[in-house]
């Protein structure tokens, strides 16, 4: 069952840990949360589920006062959702500032879902599961027996203990690895923090905090594979965990746009002015190449098409770069999880030549896009003086992609 649509889902994601066990050679001196994984950083990985879930209203990263790494990771993503804040010396005390930031913005029952920013394996699956479980966790007052939820993942190994000069088997039976996220009302949240804080308690997690107040979270069964990357060799888990796993198959997708010639003396494709006898009639810059690559790519994403996001009913697009239609639909790419394989645009027309400008507009569109320019092909044809666009009454353009996790 959908959590109420009157009690809205923020995330926080505890950021400022410097990951003093996470060393060697390949470590570098970036924290784990930016160690490279897949093209990406850990905690781009982690974001991602979180993001892409329409139920998570903002995301709030708590970060170290030095953090250097942040910006490069806000640019690629470029996601309206992201917030930051100031991270604190330890796990709590980030989430407790995280809290702070949403004080006014946030419902005493609205839910609080905190996941680890070194968590990179959390699969979409997962997070839905964990927030369509949140009506069977309780009121947000605490005065049922359940409140909150915690993802987790059944114990099936044996566990030993080592006690001084023997070592015992524990019965396993009822034990689980708690994972992240972990979901808490607003409200009883923070005052089981502040009370574990007080106490002197430096909590593992938040269930263990809200525990304390006699409270009973929830376990939500979730993939042992969303692993935690402590150590360096934890990447290696992760990559390959990410590569066999992937919650999103390759999505392919098409696009087409047209414009008629009008007065002027250019045309803009794929980012280049061309020059011409003739411009054409658009409410933007009438750009067909990365019109069609745009729908293409939304298409693939199933997220409606270029005239849903930047409708030519709006004044601000009026005479638009299309570029920047481009950036930001890459960055909705990349924040679903997604990244372009490769893309294949043809120019229908039978003037301008684009020949010689094939290299620049590729360059553009693998800026704009995040990618090698080489994953970009493009070519022209014309449709030998038949229709309008071979008696030169307009231009169009054919795009294809491939999307891949």
């Amino acid at each position: 069952m959908p959590v109420p649509a009157t009690r809205r889902v923020w995330a926080i994601v505890p950021a400022a840990g410097r990951g003093t066990r996470f060393t060697g050679s390949a470590a570098g001196s970036a924290p784990k949360q930016y160690a490279p994984l897949l093209g990406a950083t850990v905690l781009e990985w982690s974001l991602r589920a979180l993001l892409a879930e329409p139920r998570v209203h903002a995301v709030v990263v708590a970060l170290a006062a030095d953090d250097a790494h942040w910006p490069s990771v806000a640019a690629k993503l470029q996601n309206p959702k992201l917030r930051t804040t100031l991270g604190g010396a330890n796990r709590q005390d980030s989430v407790t500032n995280g809290l702070d930031a949403l004080a006014e913005q946030a419902g005493a029952d609205d839910w609080i879902l905190v996941h680890d920013a070194a968590r990179p394996c959390l699969n979409a699956a997962d997070l839905r599961a964990l927030l369509d479980a949140l009506d069977a966790a309780g009121p947000a007052d605490g005065t049922a027996d359940s409140a909150g939820a915690v993802l987790a993942a059944p114990i099936v190994d044996t566990v030993k203990r080592e006690l001084g000069d023997h070592v015992a088997t524990v019965d396993r039976q009822g034990l689980w690895r708690a994972l992240t996220p972990q979901v808490f009302a607003f409200a009883q949240l923070r005052h089981a923090l502040k009370e574990a804080t007080l106490a002197g308690i430096a909590v593992t997690d938040e269930a263990q905090a809200v525990e304390r107040m006699g409270l009973r979270p929830i376990l939500v069964q979730g993939s042992p594979f969303n692993v935690k990357v402590t150590r360096l060799e934890d990447l290696a888990v992760a990559s390959n965990i990410l590569k066999m796993t992937g919650d999103t198959p390759m999505r392919i997708g098409q696009g087409f746009d047209v414009h008629a010639f009008g007065e002027g003396d250019h045309v803009v494709l794929g980012g280049v002015r061309i020059a011409h006898p003739m411009g054409v009639v658009a409410h933007s810059d009438g750009d067909v190449v990365i019109h069609a690559l745009c729908d293409a790519v939304l298409g693939a994403m199933g997220d409606g098409d270029i005239g849903r996001h930047f409708p030519d009913s709006d004044p601000q697009y009026r005479g638009a770069d299309s570029r920047v239609f481009l950036r930001v639909v890459a960055a909705r790419m990349q924040a679903a999880g997604l990244r372009l394989i490769n893309a294949d645009v043809t120019v229908l027309a039978e003037a301008p030549r684009i020949a010689a400008h094939r290299a620049a507009m590729a360059a553009n569109l693998s800026a704009d896009l995040g990618v090698p320019a080489q994953l970009i092909n493009i070519k022209a044809t014309t449709t030998e003086r038949l229709g309008f666009i071979g008696r030169g009454e307009g231009l169009a353009a054919l795009a294809s992609v491939l999307l891949g996790p």
